[in-house]
């Protein structure tokens, strides 16, 4: 599975100039957990998450603040609280690799980028999550779609049992397990693939 399957696009970016209290307004209405930042010509200069927006801004209570706390002004933009090293992704990497990179770092989300047309996407971890909790019947559907895209339709039986799929060819020809394979496992929410004689 590639990126720019999952990938959520729109983006919906901020600037180094927006109020942290207006990305914290995107992030928690949205349901995000980080925006990209971008610049007046809408290059990615940055990241902002939920964990930078805190920085600074969660005091002790006011009856036990500690005088550092008294003295000092809690960070207003964006960009001074904005993450600059930037993890980014093509559309064309494999999720998988973006997973084992994002649970390597502890991050959530990672800008898409493609060359020549800068920020075209972010991908998360709910976003690959989400793949998982497609239905059976939604991920067979898609299977037999471009089953019949590839070999002409009702050749494959396709049954999905928990994202398991299980092809059968009708005309049994070894030299097309492969490829069918690769085919249905491209589909999101597919677990495993596996093809076993037709029962014709």
């Amino acid at each position: 599975m590639l990126v720019r399957e999952v990938m959520t696009r729109p983006v919906v970016t901020v600037r180094p100039d927006t109020p942290v209290r207006a990305a914290a307004v995107l992030l928690t209405g949205r349901g995000f957990t980080a925006l990209p930042v971008v610049d007046g010509d809408g290059e990615l200069v940055g990241i902002v998450t939920e964990a930078d927006l805190l920085r600074g801004r969660v005091r002790h209570d006011a009856r036990s603040m500690l005088p550092e706390e008294l003295a000092t002004i809690p960070p207003s933009r964006v960009g001074e609280v904005m993450t600059t090293q930037v993890l980014t992704v093509t559309p064309i990497t494999d999720v998988a690799d973006v997973v084992a990179r994002m649970r390597a770092l502890g991050i959530r989300s990672v800008p898409v980028v493609r060359a020549g047309a800068g920020l075209v996407g972010i991908v998360s971890r709910r976003d690959v999550l989400a793949t998982f909790a497609r239905t059976d019947s939604a991920i067979a559907a898609e299977v037999r779609h471009r089953l019949a895209a590839y070999a002409g339709p009702g050749r494959w039986g396709v049954a999905v049992q928990g994202g398991q799929v299980t092809l059968r060819d009708a005309l049994a020809d070894p030299a097309e397990e492969h490829p069918a394979s690769v085919v249905a496992a491209s589909v999101r929410g597919v677990l495993h693939v596996q093809v076993l004689p037709d029962e014709t």
